[in-house]
This record gives C-alpha cells, structure tokens and sequence, in this order.
C-alpha cells in the first residue's frame, strides 16, 4: 500500500510563500489523481486542490484559486503544492491524498480520496 509523506510545512509571515511536497513510496501514483486537503482548528476537512492522473487538469478551491498551484512529478512520485500570498486563513494541517480510482480527471470530495498522509502544520502569521 502506498504511504504518503507531507513536507515543506512551517511558520510563515502573511504575503509569504511556502512549496509543500507529498512524497509516495511503496506505490505508484502516476495513474492516480491527487490532491490536497488541509484542516483548521475546530474545523472540518476542506478540499484544496487536486490535480488530474495526467496532469492536465486542476482544480482549486475558491478561496485559494490564483493563489496556490498544484503539480506533479511522478519520476519522483512527488506531489507538490506552491502556496503564495499566504493569508491566516489559510493556517491548517495540510493531507494529500491519492485517488480510489486509476485514471480519473480529479475528484473534490474528501470521500473520493482512499490514502492520506498524516499532514504537515502551514501557520501564516497576521
């Protein structure tokens, strides 16, 4: 089963950027949509972006869109999320998470998304 592991997190001062990257290993993910989930203090999880199994389709949250950008390489089974202009709104936990189906276009539905990783911490500081 393939595990994920979520980096690039941190403290960061508002109109600041940080890149998270969501390593796979013991798997593939190139057939696989994938995305990015993230979780507030005392909040549910909330879709963030996903990114189609070819990479030719994205999709954002609306609060994040112009903003962050997602992307894959999968000769490094390595998703990445680019975060700038960072808001305090945007301090979570932040999950990737691999698609339950090969070969679709992208999902935003927490319950379309069958392995996560265990998350990494974004604090953007007003």
């Amino acid at each position: 089963q393939v595990h994920f592991e979520e980096s690039g997190g941190g403290l960061v001062q508002a109109g600041g950027s940080l890149r998270l990257a969501c390593a796979a290993s013991g798997g593939t993910i190139s057939r696989y949509a994938m995305a990015w989930f993230r979780q507030a203090p005392g909040k549910e999880r909330e879709f963030v972006a996903a990114i189609s199994w070819s990479g030719g389709s994205f999709y954002y949250a609306d609060d994040v869109k112009g903003r962050f950008t997602i992307s894959r390489d999968d000769a490094k089974s390595t998703v990445y999320l680019h975060m700038n202009t960072l808001k305090p709104e945007d301090t979570a936990v932040y999950y990737c998470a691999s698609d339950r189906q090969e070969y679709r276009t992208g999902r935003l539905q927490e319950t379309d998304y069958a392995s996560w990783g265990q998350g990494t911490q974004v604090t953007v500081s007003s």
